[in-house]
């Protein structure tokens, strides 16, 4: 079993550099042609940027200073703008083909990779802008004492390397700006990475809803240290659910870890070991939109996730949907649960947003 992730890593590599092999002899091909000492000089840099990602996040996740940090976030970058740099040798390669012999093979170089940097610098943008999601959400069976009253939604923030204690402090101002009677995190609070999760997640201590702030772990928070995360988040006042439930003012609120929501057996094993009451109403933190009819059965009214981002980047976001279905961002109903999907504040890897926006969401329950 030892021997996956080393097969993993080998095959991102493998298929990072054959990415990057892809768009090195597009480039060459459509672009003037370079002298040898120039060509060498290129394929040099190529190669270099080929083994930029995958040892930037090894070294993110054992360790934690300064040239970490700045290395991650570059190589991260670079792979969004790879990502966009891929499209553009391909759509060299089609109008290559289309035009039969084009004539000005530069131009049509310059055209696309020139539109894949401006696309790259606009979601490097896109993704520092956090727009605030308003949702009204009516919930059949709640309390009176729960009507109109607001909940905040923030999923996906990545606290790590890129989203570091500035990016923390922006969405507890943000948080304290609405003013929101209970907060829901749905996982991915944390990056995974090797980083001081107390540091980061100190501004979290400046505000405290009336109803608490409730945390149930992603995939993320369970690459690194969910036990530590836990407990650094108690110091700040925010209850991690790892299946477990808690009655608030009348509301059954529960968490569902992330390794045990992935298997269906253990996903309903876990809800029946809650023994939630059917005569009260129950809202489920579960990171990822999927297992519905299990969540369903259970009574549960409604499911905060998040996990998805909404596929972050263009053209991830079609196979994002594929999988998700209309379950990959918003509110959706699904029998008699209702799921609303954020698609998150922060972002994995790249640090961009293109065809997504990062949110934070206020639900307003009637």
């Amino acid at each position: 079993m030892k021997a996956w992730p080393v097969v993993g890593i080998a095959l991102m590599q493998a298929f990072l550099l054959a990415a990057h092999w892809f768009i090195y002899q597009t480039w060459i091909a459509y672009w003037q042609p370079l002298t040898p000492l120039c060509a060498l000089e290129l394929r040099a840099v190529v190669l270099l940027l080929a083994f930029s990602f995958v040892p930037a996040a090894l070294l993110g996740f054992f360790y934690s200073n300064r040239f970490v940090a700045i290395f991650y976030r570059f190589a991260a970058i670079w792979l969004g703008f790879l990502n966009y740099f891929f499209w553009a040798a391909c759509l060299c390669r089609l109008s290559g083909f289309a035009l039969r012999q084009p004539e000005d093979k530069p131009l049509i170089a310059a055209s696309f990779f020139g539109l894949a940097i401006v696309v790259g610098v606009y979601g490097l943008v896109n993704a520092r802008i956090i727009r605030i999601r308003r949702i009204a959400v009516q919930l059949a069976g709640l309390p009176s004492s729960w009507r109109g009253r607001t909940v905040l939604v923030m999923s996906d923030l990545h606290l790590g390397h890129i989203n570091g204690p500035a990016f923390s402090r922006r969405i507890v101002a943000t948080v304290k700006r609405l003013n929101p009677e209970i907060i829901f995190i749905p996982g991915d609070l944390f990056d995974g990475s090797k980083v001081d999760a107390a540091a980061l997640i100190a501004p979290f201590a400046e505000f405290t809803p009336p109803l608490g702030s409730y945390f149930s772990t992603g995939n993320h928070d369970e690459f690194g240290n969910a036990a530590h995360y836990a407990e650094v988040l108690r110091r700040v006042g925010i209850r991690a659910l790892t299946n477990e439930m808690v009655v608030v003012d009348g509301v059954q609120i529960a968490g569902v870890s992330y390794g045990d929501s992935g298997s269906p057996i253990h996903l309903r094993a876990t809800l029946e070991s809650l023994h939630l009451d059917a005569g009260k109403r129950s809202i489920l933190l579960n990171h990822v939109p999927n297992r519905l009819p299990i969540v369903e059965q259970a009574g549960i009214g409604l499911q905060i996730s998040g996990h998805t981002h909404g596929g972050q980047l263009f053209p991830f976001t079609w196979l994002t949907r594929r999988v998700f279905g209309n379950f990959i961002y918003g509110l959706h109903r699904f029998g008699g649960l209702q799921v609303y999907t954020s698609s998150g504040a922060g972002s994995w890897g790249p640090p961009m947003r293109v065809g997504t926006s990062p949110e934070i969401v206020l639900l307003t329950l009637e």
